[in-house]
């Protein structure tokens, strides 16, 4: 019975309430928000219960981040905001040359590994505000791994969506699909192999991923099928703070990592919408998703012909902000029907989500991500580390600031975002999901500082979404039938969305109170919120 896909079935939509505590975890897996909750129960503090979950999640949603992938976060501690770029670089032997003849960059394989960040990423967030001993925050996670997890309906379905695609990929089948299948729901998975990774990585803070027995066992796999990822590679990674960039919109401020990320594509569009009075034009009206939308296009269209890694960009992040030319860009948006969006000019000068905070005041923004589901579907035989493909986010033509190198960062899709109001913290949040981040995250804002809607129900709204082609649109399920047709009435090509499709993303936030936190989590995966 509990196998039948009748019994999995969930046909009614339902409504969530938020979660108020003083201390609050949010993501997209229950099991991952208990490990998280764990480290508060132990005393540990908000970056403890954010690095808890987000090393379970490699385990319990390996479908959508894993130990091979990236990281990003903020974190909010002691008055001020911290950004962490913990996204890997080409290998030292990806010349531009090697790849001048392809159209694209490799979706899936060897051809898009780039160096793994996340393990760097865990180490310097913890070196800086962690509290609990690093060996505990993994204790969870080794357990999951070890004595297995039940697969969840959606878990499940994100999952077996993938295996057809990566069957063929080095080491893939035998560690995520040994009966030749994704786990059923309600199945025990468990992987021996990434326990045993797990607490490599625990005892050796990380050192054995970069310099040690994994390295060299990744390395190895590379010279055994195919890849270019060399030890030296891996030696010469290194996370980096950086300072956040942001921009006004009405009386909050978004905070978003700098490029080569693409948060600066919300704070385009939010410069954008600044020009027009969205409250005037209706909550969930057409013409308030229209020019929503027109600035996003816009945006994206700068976004994918300018950004790349900062030290390659010949514009900086300030000129793509500069508010003059962000109102130039605004009066391209025609309020009665949709345009093409082409780049500007500037003046010269498959992922997981997760928040904590705590009742010392810190905050924490925090997503990692494999890029597309599992990733590149290489996997490192006996570890459970399954790479990452961020290397299809390189572009291959010529003079491009995000061409492919050696050494180079790829334009990259992961962002968490933060919200201030009048310089104290009000909100850390994201909404994971490829080109849909920036997205959601206008969409996210535009609901609180517009409309003045709380998280959850901020999360709950139907989302519209700019296709990868930045022509087409698509609107979830429950759009109303009156604003679809509005909106091909003013030519925009939509499609409407079945019901659980995973490409509108998943929200988690955690929003200041003046007394304790409002933690919303999205009811489009497993979210779930947790407080003590």
């Amino acid at each position: 019975m509990p196998h039948s896909d009748s019994f999995w079935q969930f046909p009614y939509p339902s409504q969530r309430m938020p979660v108020l505590a003083d201390n609050v975890v949010s993501t997209s897996q229950p099991l991952a928000s208990a490990a998280g909750l764990q480290m508060l129960a132990r005393g540990g503090n908000a970056v403890d219960a954010a690095l808890a979950t987000a090393i379970a999640l490699t385990v319990v949603e390996p479908c959508m981040n894993g130990i091979g992938g990236d990281m990003f976060a903020l974190v909010w501690h002691e008055g001020r905001l911290h950004g962490l770029n913990a996204s890997g670089r080409a290998p030292a032997a990806w010349e531009t040359a090697r790849f001048a003849h392809l159209d694209g960059m490799d979706a899936i394989g060897w051809g898009s590994v780039t160096v793994p960040g996340v393990v760097s990423g865990w180490r310097e967030i913890w070196e800086k505000f962690g509290s609990l001993p690093f060996e505990d925050l993994f204790e969870p996670a080794i357990r999951y791994a070890r004595d297995g997890f039940l697969v969840s309906p959606t878990v499940h379905r994100q999952w077996q969506r993938q295996v057809p695609k990566l069957q063929g990929q080095p080491g893939f089948m035998e560690a995520f699909a040994p009966g030749g299948r994704a786990p059923l729901p309600g199945e025990r998975f468990r992987c021996p192999g990434q326990a045993t990774t797990l607490a490599s990585i625990a005892l050796s803070k990380g050192d054995s991923f970069y310099q040690g027995e994994l390295a060299e066992r990744i390395a190895r796999h590379a010279r055994e099928t195919g890849g270019l990822l060399t030890e030296a590679d891996l030696a010469a990674h290194r996370a980096d703070w950086v300072e956040p960039i942001s921009t006004a919109y009405r009386d909050l401020e978004l905070h978003e990592i700098g490029p080569n990320g693409q948060g600066i594509g919300a704070l385009m569009a939010l410069g954008m919408l600044r020009e027009f009075d969205l409250a005037e034009a209706g909550l969930d009206t057409a013409r308030t998703l229209h020019l929503q939308i027109e600035a996003m296009r816009l945006a994206f269209a700068d976004m994918y012909e300018h950004v790349g890694d900062p030290a390659h960009m010949p514009l900086g992040h300030a000129q793509l902000l500069d508010p003059a030319y962000l109102a130039e860009r605004a009066r391209l948006i025609d309020p009665r029907r949709a345009g093409t969006p082409r780049p500007g000019t500037p003046h010269s000068g498959g992922t997981v989500y997760l928040t904590a905070a705590d009742r010392h005041g810190t905050m924490v923004s925090f997503i990692q991500s494999n890029f597309k589901g599992f990733g590149s579907g290489v996997v490192v035989p006996g570890t459970g580390i399954a790479l990452q493909n961020r290397g299809w986010g390189f572009s291959t033509r010529a003079g491009h600031p995000n061409v492919v190198a050696p050494g180079k960062r790829p334009f990259h899709t992961i962002i968490p975002g933060f919200v201030t109001r009048n310089g104290e913290p009000l909100m850390s949040f994201g909404v994971m999901g490829g080109s849909m981040q920036a997205q959601g995250h206008v969409q996210m804002m535009s609901r609180l500082a517009d409309f003045g809607q709380n998280p959850q129900a901020a999360s709950d709204a139907p989302r519209w979404r700019v296709k990868d082609d930045n022509v087409g649109i698509a609107v979830e399920w429950n759009c109303p039938p009156e604003v679809v047709a509005q909106l091909r009435d003013m030519e925009h090509n939509i499609t409407v969305s079945p019901r659980f499709d995973l490409e509108f993303g998943s929200a988690q936030m955690a929003m200041r109170l003046p007394s304790g936190y409002l933690a919303a989590s999205d009811h489009r995966k497993d979210g779930y919120a947790v407080g003590l």
